[in-house]
């Protein structure tokens, strides 16, 4: 049997609420160790916030962290999967967002209710032979991967 998006996902997923400073998101992001945060509204999945975000929407744009609130960079809307979702699938939606870190939520009443997160390195570690898939994936749309899901490719492609 295939493996899904829930067998891989990490369950222990650090989030924020969107009315907090990017100053606290930072500090959450370092305190953790983590690459990113999912933005939550009222227990509801409504964004990401990713080091990529507060490098790009904050330093480089000379924002001032203490002033600017985690809405304003988040990426949303969010994209997720559901954990029945098989991993193939789930690197074909990466493939389409052009993103390396995939939210797992339920839907519960029209709302999205955070489970879990995947990463494309999670999947390239369980199973490297979907990266060929991803590389696949790219060739035959002639566009080159972002240079970020390049380096996970590059690695787990031998």
């Amino acid at each position: 049997m295939a493996l899904t998006v829930g067998d891989v996902m990490v369950k222990n997923v650090i989030a924020v609420h969107s009315d907090q400073t990017v100053r606290h998101a930072a500090l959450v992001m370092s305190a953790k160790e983590i690459g990113c945060l999912v933005v939550l509204e009222e227990n509801r999945v409504v964004g990401i916030v990713t080091e990529r975000d507060l490098i790009r929407r904050i330093i480089a744009a000379r924002r001032d962290p203490d002033e600017t609130f985690v809405s304003d960079i988040m990426s949303t809307p969010p994209v997720a999967a559901k954990p029945e979702l098989v991993l193939e699938d789930a690197v074909k939606l990466m493939f389409v967002h052009r993103i390396k870190k995939l939210i797992v939520a339920q839907e519960e009443d029209e709302k999205k209710k955070l489970v879990g997160l995947v990463t494309l390195t999670d999947i390239a570690r369980i199973e490297p032979a979907l990266i060929e898939t991803l590389k696949a994936l790219f060739e035959a749309s002639k566009e080159a991967p972002p240079k970020r899901m390049e380096k996970v490719m590059n690695y787990y492609i031998v």
